[in-house]
């Protein structure tokens, strides 16, 4: 289908089912609906991602990933205040439901992945979408660079591609790993703000606050030290605080509980971080050929974390006591550890091209040519036989 029509269809059918689970009429059709909304979801931010990642040269791909996580932060700030408004449950599924209606009119304003359209054979297409982002930056492009466009002749990848070589299967189950351990303790110290001290929804407030400047350190610091060493570092920064924060949870008076949530709180700075580091990582590892399926199957992971996550937040009422309150917070900074540990085996993608193919991924990290020498190689669709060197993707899209 394609990331566009992909999008689009995700939208419809959460209309229809954020909607609908309002005027659910029994649990077991509020949890289908609860089911589907999630798959929605993910499929619109995961594609939307997707798409930005492959409109842009490796120097801007920071920018695509980041900046959209600001959104989602701020869409966990904006709930705090209007669930903190709006107590009767149905009245505040209609009000969150309302703003999905706008996405109807990105039809009209996302061009279909020119990458994508180039490995599936449709140089035209992708021509004319080339051409149009060129003439809204003010570009002039020589005809024959567009001529000389080509995709190496290869079927379209499948899911199998990415688990029936031993180094995609090796790369792809550590990257599921800290997509599922991400999000659970990613989720899980959001859902766990109501075990914390002072009031739940200052505590998510809080939780959705602490998330701009984890992205902010991300923008700062991707280009410069690298996806590798960021995301194994706020891994374990926030794994470590998660742990740290069971001590004046178990140990400290009272009136020295907000230092519990100030632990919590740069706990979870470091996942969110690691989490948005992820998200551009694992979408330059993935070849372009089956990079929708991968970052699919990653998010069918992360919500695997995000659906055990209460679980695990809830402990407290298996294990009595300060011991069951603190046992989260060990799960959650225990995996995100171990999550970061791993991923100290995966390749460095900074300054490097997106592998297109099987096999680009396969030697991905392997050979020392991939990356680009210039800000004029970097301006390039980055695709076999691509010379578009007069910078279709250099500014605004």
């Amino acid at each position: 289908l394609g990331r566009k029509k992909t999008f689009y269809f995700a939208v419809w059918l959460l209309l229809v089912s954020s909607f609908s689970l309002a005027w659910a009429p029994s649990f077991w059709v509020y949890g289908l609906l609860r089911f589907i909304i999630g798959m929605c979801t993910s499929g619109l931010y995961v594609v939307p991602f997707v798409l930005g990642m492959e409109l842009v040269g490796p120097s801007k791909r920071v920018w695509a990933g980041i900046v959209i996580c600001y959104f989602f932060a701020a869409g966990l700030v904006v709930l705090a205040g209007v669930a903190y408004l709006i107590r009767d449950w149905v009245y505040l599924e209609i009000a969150i439901s309302i703003p999905s209606v706008f996405f109807l009119f990105y039809w009209w304003l996302i061009p279909e992945s020119p990458r994508w359209l180039l490995s599936q054979g449709k140089h035209e297409e992708a021509v004319a979408i080339l051409k149009k982002i060129a003439k809204g930056n003010n570009r002039h492009v020589n005809e024959k660079a567009f001529g000389n466009l080509t995709v190496q002749e290869e079927p379209s990848g499948r899911f199998w591609h990415l688990i029936d070589n031993p180094v995609l299967f090796k790369r792809t189950l550590i990257i599921l790993i800290n997509w599922m351990f991400a999000s659970m303790a990613y989720y899980g110290l959001s859902l766990n703000t109501g075990d914390l001290s002072g009031d739940y929804y200052l505590n998510f407030f809080l939780s959705g606050l602490a998330e701009f400047p984890a992205y902010t350190i991300c923008l700062l610091l991707l280009d410069r030290i690298g996806r590798k060493t960021l995301h194994v570092s706020c891994m374990v920064f926030g794994g470590i605080f998660c742990i740290c924060a069971i001590f004046p949870m178990m140990y400290a008076s009272e009136d020295l509980q907000p230092i519990t949530v100030t632990l919590a709180m740069l706990g979870k700075v470091g996942i969110a971080a690691a989490y948005g580091i992820i998200y551009i990582w694992s979408a330059e590892l993935y070849p372009t050929v089956v990079r929708n399926q991968g970052m699919g199957l990653s998010s069918t992971m992360a919500n695997t974390g995000a659906l055990v996550s209460p679980y695990v937040a809830d402990l407290n009422k298996a294990v009595s006591g300060d011991v069951g309150r603190a046992l989260p917070f060990v799960l959650f900074g225990g995996c995100a550890l171990l999550a970061g540990l791993l991923a100290l085996k995966l390749p460095e993608t900074l300054n490097q091209h997106l592998p297109e193919t099987i096999e680009d991924g396969i030697n991905f990290g392997k050979k020392p040519n991939n990356k680009y020498k210039s800000e004029k190689e970097d301006n390039s669709v980055n695709s076999p036989g691509v010379d578009v060197n007069d910078g279709v993707y250099s500014s605004k899209l």
